[in-house]
């Protein structure tokens, strides 16, 4: 028998791929439902509203991305290369992103009507990957202010090139992005 967790844990990623492919206005109760398995009933037993739903997932892009960022740490004591490793990994997922876009800014569009504090919640993904590539270029020596300015330009990067690519469904769009983060953080500006 599955634990209650566990439904909760099927609940929450049924509805993040569902707010991600179809749109959280979109996606009902009874659509988490049926593809979760677990009947509509049920939901609320785990969850009040799909705005607390809402919620979950974001606790999923940070959780993932504190993960993410934990496993680049410990790779490798390098600055340069732990952002090399960050651009890699943010490179696996290229192929979904271009078809869907990024299933973090949709959350943050999509929660802030019904769920601002879910919407608060997945932004603390972009402040968490500004604040790990603002201090990996600040161990690399560059200025405090200056690492942080670069670190929201990649960030921007990356974002502007999910978009582009997502909306004129070309690859290469996203590869390109890919690249100019690479030669901004990995070969990096000249330090000061």
């Amino acid at each position: 028998m599955t634990k209650r967790n566990d439904k909760r844990e099927i609940l929450i990623a049924t509805a993040a791929g569902l707010f991600w492919r179809q749109g959280y206005a979109t996606t009902s109760l009874a659509d988490i439902a049926t593809d979760s398995g677990v009947p509509l009933g049920n939901i609320y037993y785990y969850f009040k509203s799909k705005a607390e739903l809402a919620h979950g997932v974001a606790d999923i892009f940070v959780a993932e991305t504190e993960d993410m960022l934990a496993e680049i740490t410990e790779a490798d004591q390098n600055p340069r290369t732990r952002l090399k490793l960050l651009i890699e990994k943010l490179a696996h997922s290229l192929k979904s992103r271009v078809e869907h876009g990024c299933p973090i800014a949709l959350g943050i569009r999509d929660f802030r009507h019904e769920s601002p504090e879910a919407a608060g919640r997945a932004a603390e993904t972009f402040s968490l990957l500004i604040g790990f590539i603002g201090r990996e270029l600040g161990r690399s020596g560059i200025r405090p202010s200056s690492a942080l300015g670069i670190a929201r330009n990649a960030v921007t990067e990356w974002q502007g090139g999910i978009m582009l690519a997502h909306g004129l469904k070309d690859p290469a769009v996203l590869v390109e992005s890919f690249r100019r983060m690479e030669r901004l953080l990995v070969a990096g500006p000249p330090r000061s």
